[in-house]
């Protein structure tokens, strides 16, 4: 029974895991609409005074998967035991979290390893109301209020109810003389005195002030402290003051009664903000007569209210379809099939949605098509197929295309988890290998299913461009909320929410010793975890002004280089936040981004984007970037400036047609898009006694915060195609998906394409199933007007790129000749074999319609994307490959861990939970001259579903330790112990161990011999040449040699588990075994010595007499078999494989 000691209020007893998890429901009422559970979570073991997993710890390491206010707890221990069951009390509340006390145990005993999961809201609902708007008349009856709410969108459900409400405002008569309509009323011996500020309570200087019903009529002006009075407005009118100034939206506000004589306003205005989209339309299958709408919504200052919606670029009639943010199409016909996007439009400027793509079959039509496409995988090495021994097997996948399926309601803007072609029926196949029989599950079948929807993360560091130093505890921003903070290692992990098609993410160090950055982060739509590595760049250290004194203060101080140019205050120009001149020493910090700089790319902040009139994301191309901080000396408070010049030297610039397009901008940090501050005017300056300079001037006011940047807008555009392998063979069936690209624009040296003098721009795109399409700047005049340096990373490894020295081959470039040579293709060590093999540097040529070698890709025309998407794999592209040490991976239901949609519900599968993936490795040590092959061989041993039936095969060769002679290490990855796909039964998978050579066992973990013995059953290890355990359910650590990673994605899981297991510790990581370290199991390996040949020797040169061995080799096993089963627990021969 549950011990109830100590209980709180609000706190209940222990109950039961709830639905598909087979176990008693909540104990208490579990709460209405729609909810769904966590995650388990385990941040605490019964060491010391007891096991707690509390919220509040569970919200420090995991805080993008908990809710605020979860409604529900459950726990289990970690052998999947109720608290109940073990006779322990516990106590938990869902404010609280979980805990068990050891010396509150019966008996002495101690606590259970416990894990817990958190019951969450998902419903629709309504934020609180905000306040009301002034009333629309000051006197008389027939006036109107307005208040306003929001909807927290839900994927699940909708708002019941309006986002407005509205209600009548009477009002007195006016006290003085009042207007016919009623709109002002004017009393001449009273006086209303107001202020003006910006929505962060920042002072605006000259804003024009009137009266709402004559706003034309200007009353009065802000002053530098944003105040303003005015005479004859009464003080019990209640009228409404109307507030305008450039570059802010109008704003108003009601007049407040002070006193008999006086009365009060403060008006707040917001910032003009071009629309930006913040719900696009989804892409959605339908069956002909069936209805469907598409839904898109806009921010922006002021918020727009036009929305137009266009079907393949034409503009939808508002008259006949009805729309407004929504398009509604009821009864659809096939020709309605095609591409969606809708655009929304203010007085500041406008923006178009992504396309979305409507799919319409007709009546009768197959919605999925039944026979699979071919897919194939690689075999062990021994079990090679027919007379042309081949090693690959198809065993069919459908293909991952929606299709259309029954909805509940089809004029949702979004269809949920929707429907696709999935996998209805697989069949076994047994393939014949030396020696033994492999099982395999094939495809038999596809059709129409539920689709399943899978979690995106984006994981990362955020380090110091110069040193790598971590950014400790930084504030991480989605849009304007925080949604977490770095960890001590700069460590991140953000859930992005469905339907975001940008996620933009602000980090702002709070020790306030790094540049605020914001970062365009790439994520997978489909579901898994990204890796980013970010870089951020260290604030410069300030320097003293005087702020009586005019001040220059340069930009770019790289040396043996003149600077970009350089910002000039004036005298007088620092203010505090209320408007008051600011006369004392200012500590400013002007941190200048220099593009010269190659290297400080990977440090620039957002992914240099605006949105042009049209509407349309255009690229920019940066001359370089500036973040100011200016404080008060002593006070340290923030200070803002007045206008001031920002000055750039002209002979910076060496494209001439820039000069003319050069604008300031700045960032907004929520959309991660740059607004145009103003344009530059040329002028001349002399420096010196007789130089004269050029340069361009513009104007800028320092308000607030902002990364400021020199751009120009480019129009030269194309897109580049890049594919990523597991090896340097490029087979096309083993592309890599999930593979970040990035490339970063250069403008080369002329004649020194290989030497560039400055970066302009870099875009980061992931691959898919066809590999990547990334835009770059071209030229069609001059081949080397722009090159590009590409690079490509999974999981924060570097894939390498094809060598270019000491002979280049078009063959494994991928490009063919001579458009390579046109493309001066050159792998990033050509010139010194010491430096890096991981990026190229090619020549951005835009491609020659008229020419034959240039039609069929790596460059294609910006116009051209779908082509670049689409290209087959034998068109032109550039490559980048995996270099890793020899292993193979065998699951008898075969995953794509790149692609998380060909997850399959079958007991047999390796990955038994497509939302969480937990890797396995053991770490086998090797003492020997040689570097091993070591097997893992994973099969059912607990469960009455899978016992005796083989998972999966692993092959890893162990590396070498460079410090240890004639020492080697292999992390070998097995099937974890856990619940199936069902979640109902703990399956302890039972693993093998076989190194493949002259090897025997010498020495296995003391802790985990130990764990193993106190976790029955124990399976025998007669022979030595092989390891067998029941693999354990705890994630145990480097003290067993044993390491355990969970993520959302399967690769990123396995890289960390083997990054940890190469370090031999459970928080680190390395890419050099440590073979000494954190071990699991020992083998003595030895060759053997050369006396006779080795078998594929004998199979080549006489094949009749080696099979005839192996028939007798065999038949004394089977012989032997019996006897050796009846003295094991279990049944399986562990080393046939």
């Amino acid at each position: 029974m549950l011990g109830l000691k100590g209980w709180q209020s609000g706190e209940e007893p222990m109950a039961g895991l709830a639905g598909d998890w087979g176990v008693t429901p909540c104990s208490f009422p579990c709460p209405p609409g729609t909810t769904e559970w966590t995650s388990w979570f385990n941040v605490d073991h019964p060491g010391g005074e007891g096991d707690y997993e509390s919220l509040e710890a569970v919200r420090f390491y995991y805080r993008e998967r908990v809710c605020a206010q979860p409604v529900s707890i459950q726990a289990r221990t970690t052998e999947w035991e109720l608290p109940e069951d073990m006779g322990e009390i516990v106590h938990y509340s869902p404010e609280k979290g979980f805990w068990c006390i050891n010396k509150e145990q019966p008996g002495g005993k101690t606590c259970s390893n416990y894990h817990v999961r958190f019951l969450c809201p998902v419903d629709a609902g309504w934020s609180k109301w905000g306040a009301w708007s002034p009333c629309s008349k000051t006197c008389g009856s027939g006036g109107k209020r307005i208040r306003r709410r929001s909807c927290k969108k839900s994927k699940k459900s909708r708002c019941v109810g309006r986002p407005l409400e509205l209600q009548k405002c009477a009002r007195t008569p006016c006290p003085g003389t009042g207007h016919g309509n009623c709109s002002s009323c004017l009393c001449q011996d009273h006086t209303l005195l107001g202020t003006v500020l910006t929505a962060k309570g920042a002072a605006l200087a000259n804003a024009r002030v009137s009266l709402q019903a004559k706003p034309q009529d200007v009353l009065a002006r802000s002053d530098h402290r944003g105040s303003f009075s005015l005479r004859g407005v009464c003080a019990g009118s209640g009228a409404n003051v109307s507030v305008q100034l450039e570059r802010f939206a109008p704003g108003e506000a009601q007049i407040v009664s002070t006193g008999s004589r006086t009365s009060s306003v403060q008006v707040t205005l917001r910032r003009l903000e071009r629309p930006y989209m913040v719900t696009h339309p989804e892409s959605k299958v339908r069956v002909a007569g069936q209805h469907v709408a598409f839904c898109c919504a806009a921010s922006g200052t002021p918020v727009p209210r036009k929305y137009y919606w266009y079907h393949n670029g034409m503009l939808l009639d508002r008259q006949v379809y009805k729309y407004n943010s929504s398009l509604v199409l009821r009864d659809l016909q096939p020709h309605q099939s095609g591409v969606y996007h809708c655009k929304a439009s203010t007085d500041v400027g406008a923006v178009k949605s992504s396309p979305a793509v409507l799919s319409v079959t007709g009546q009768g039509q197959p919605i999925c098509k039944a026979e699979p496409e071919e897919y194939l995988i690689q075999l062990p090495s021994e079990c090679f197929q027919g007379t042309g021994r081949s090693l690959y097997y198809n065993v069919g996948r459908c293909p991952d295309a929606r299709c259309a399926g029954s909805l509940p309601d089809e004029l949702q803007c979004q269809d949920g988890a929707g429907h696709c072609c999935r996998i209805q029926r697989m069949e076994v196949r047994e393939i014949q290998c030396t020696g033994y029989r492999l099982p395999i599950k094939v495809v038999a079948e596809c059709g129409c299913e539920k689709c399943t929807q899978s979690k995106m993360l984006v994981h990362g560091r955020v380090t110091a461009a110069d040193n790598g130093e971590p950014l400790r505890f930084a504030q991480i921003f989605l849009g304007k909320e925080n949604i977490g903070f770095t960890g001590y290692q700069g460590t991140f992990t953000i859930d992005v929410p469905p339907g975001m098609q940008r996620l933009v993410v602000q980090f702002v160090d709070r020790l306030q010793k790094f540049v605020d950055t914001v970062k365009v982060l790439p994520f997978d739509p489909r579901g898994g975890a990204i890796y980013q590595d970010i870089k951020v760049m260290r604030k410069k250290e300030p320097v003293d002004l005087d702020a009586t004194q005019d001040n220059t203060v340069p930009l770019g101080e790289l040396p043996g280089q003149e600077p970009v140019g350089e910002i000039v205050i004036p005298a007088g120009s620092f203010r505090r936040p209320d408007g008051e001149v600011y006369n004392g020493t200012v500590k400013a910090s002007v941190t200048f981004l220099d593009p010269r700089d190659v290297t400080t790319a990977a440090a620039a902040s957002s992914d240099l984007n605006f949105i042009n009139a049209e509407g349309d994301l255009f690229p920019l191309r940066t001359y370089g970037m500036f973040s100011v901080d200016f404080r008060g000396g002593e006070s340290n408070e923030v200070l803002q400036t007045g206008w001031v010049e920002v000055r750039m030297d002209a002979e910076q610039i060496r494209m001439p047609e820039h000069l003319q397009k050069m604008k300031l901008w700045s960032l907004n940090p929520e959309t991660g898009l740059w607004e145009e501050e103003g344009a530059f005017r040329q002028a001349k300056k002399r420096r010196g006694k007789r130089e004269e300079r050029a340069f361009l001037i513009g104007n800028v006011e320092i308000r607030e915060r902002r990364l400021f940047n020199l751009d120009v807008p480019e129009s030269r555009r194309c897109f580049v195609k890049v594919r990523a392998y597991s090896s340097e063979k490029f087979i096309p069936s083993e592309q890599l998906e999930g593979v970040v690209i990035t490339l970063i624009n250069l403008e080369p040296k002329p004649g020194y394409s290989s030497n560039p003098r400055a970066w302009g721009r870099f875009d980061s795109v992931i691959t898919g199933p066809n590999g990547a399409c990334l835009p770059a700047f071209c030229d069609g005049q001059r081949a080397d007007a722009y090159s590009a340096y590409v690079t490509a990373t999974i999981g924060g490894e570097e894939l390498e790129a094809v060598p270019s020295s000491p002979k280049l081959n078009p063959n494994a470039v991928g490009v063919s000749q001579p458009y390579l040579n046109k493309l001066g293709y050159r792998r990033s060590d050509h010139n010194d074999p010491a430096l890096k093999k991981t990026a190229f540097q090619i020549n951005l040529a835009k491609p020659n319609p008229n020419n034959l070698d240039e039609v069929n890709g790596p460059i294609y025309a910006y116009r051209s994307l779908r082509e670049c998407e689409d290209a087959p794999i034998t068109a032109n592209h550039f490559r980048f490959y995996r270099v890793e040490v020899d292993k193979y991976e065998y699951n008898v239901v075969p995953f794509k861990e790149t692609d998380l949609a060909s997850w399959t519900r079958d007991y047999l599968s390796w990955w038994p939970n497509p939302q969480e993936f937990r890797a396995c490795y053991i770490k086998v040590k090797i003492d020997g001259p040689q570097e091993y092959m070591v097997r893992s061989r994973s099969v059912g041993g607990s469960h009455p579903r899978t016992r005796g039936q083989l998972y999966g095969l692993r092959d890893t060769r162990s590396v070498r330790d460079l410090e240890i002679y004639n020492s080697s290490a292999a992390c070998v990855e097995f099937k974890c112990s856990g619940m199936l796909f069902d979640q109902k039964l703990i399956d302890r998978t039972l693993v093998s161990i076989i190194p493949q050579g002259s090897c025997r066992r010498t020495a296995v973990n003391s802790f985990l011999r130990e764990y193993l013995g106190r976790h029955p059953p124990v399976v025998e290890n007669n022979d030595t040449a092989v390891f067998n355990m029941l693999a354990p359910v705890d994630p145990l650590g480097h003290n067993y040699g044993i390491y355990t990673v969970t993520d959302q994605n399967p690769r990123l899981a396995k890289e960390i588990a083997i990054g940890r297991c190469f370090d031999g510790t459970s928080d680190g990581f390395s890419r050099e075994m440590k073979s000494d370290t954190g071990t699991a199991l020992t083998f003595y390996c030895q060759e053997k010595p050369v006396t006779r040949q080795s078998f594929f020797q004998r199979l080549l040169s006489s094949p009749g007499d080696t099979l005839t061995e192996i028939r007798r080799e065999m038949r004394g096993n089977e012989a032997r078999r019996p006897h050796a089963a009846a003295s094991k627990p279990c049944p399986i021969n562990t080393g046939e494989v």
